[in-house]
């Protein structure tokens, strides 16, 4: 098993092309699809830009505003655009951060999914259903409490 790791400490200070006040890690990346994590500070862009590939920009704290085309919007924490391929696409913040995930993925691999999904399913017989169980779990206990958080680390605690 291999632990990627992503977040302070693990990004590049130096912006992807067309980009300002951002830093980024690529968590991972094949011939499939890549998936990076963005970090936005205060009055970050990504200039309007188009892709070959399909992309899902996953907004995980913070928030900002996204295009795509001639259309703009605000975009919160817990929210998604997709940026799709051969469209200008933009993202930016104004007076807040923002960290993102962005899902890109490679057109031909959406035609072989694609393709994938349009082929009738092999059915397997695998005998009866087992009895399903009731999950179990809990939340974590989180070591820092608000106030011990710094805001200077730019990170929601």
């Amino acid at each position: 098993m291999e632990i990627l790791r992503f977040g302070p400490g693990f990004r590049r200070p130096e912006p992807p092309a067309a980009a300002q006040g951002l830093e980024a890690q690529t968590i991972w990346s094949d011939p499939r699809a890549r998936i990076t994590e963005l970090a936005f500070s205060r009055r970050a862009l990504i200039a309007p830009q188009s892709s070959p590939d399909h992309g899902l920009f996953i907004v995980v704290a913070g928030g900002g505003w996204v295009q795509v085309g001639d259309e703009r919007a605000v975009i919160n924490h817990g929210e998604a655009v997709e940026w799709p391929p051969g469209l200008h696409h933009a993202a930016w913040t104004d007076g807040s951060t923002m960290r993102a995930l962005l899902v890109e993925v490679p057109d031909v691999a959406i035609e072989v999914r694609h393709q994938r999904l349009a082929d009738p399913p092999v059915v397997q017989d695998r005998g009866p259903a087992l009895p399903g169980q009731a999950a179990r779990g809990g939340l974590a206990v989180r070591e820092i409490r608000p106030e011990d958080h710094d805001p200077a680390e730019g990170e929601p605690w």
